[in-house]
């Protein structure tokens, strides 16, 4: 995985400074990582699990599994997703206490 370079400049313009675009971005990756886990757990819990027998070892996987492990680890990382909305304009933010004060 090539890491890219991103411009503060560009980054700075999304946000009235780097530090709040930068907080934008944690917030959404956490977002975006709990929805992902929160996905994996229903699609895990939804497979019938294998029954094993005494004679099997337990450590044989489940292919389903493995197949919906390998699907999740091709997808792009939170923090490439939350930089990716933030520069299409996909995200909007405001301030807490803007919204407590109404």
């Amino acid at each position: 995985m090539a890491i890219k370079t991103l411009e503060i400049k560009e980054l700075e313009s999304k946000a009235a400074n780097v530090y709040e675009a930068i907080v934008v971005l944690s917030k959404r990756s956490r977002q975006i990582n709990e929805e992902t886990k929160q996905e994996f757990s229903q699609r895990i819990e939804s497979l019938v699990t294998l029954p094993a027998s005494p004679d099997e070892v337990e450590d044989v996987a489940n292919p389903d599994q493995l197949k919906i492990s390998l699907e999740f680890e091709k997808r792009p990382k939170p923090t490439e997703e939350s930089i990716g909305e933030l520069m299409a304009d996909k995200l909007e933010f405001r301030y807490k206490e803007a919204d407590e004060k109404k």
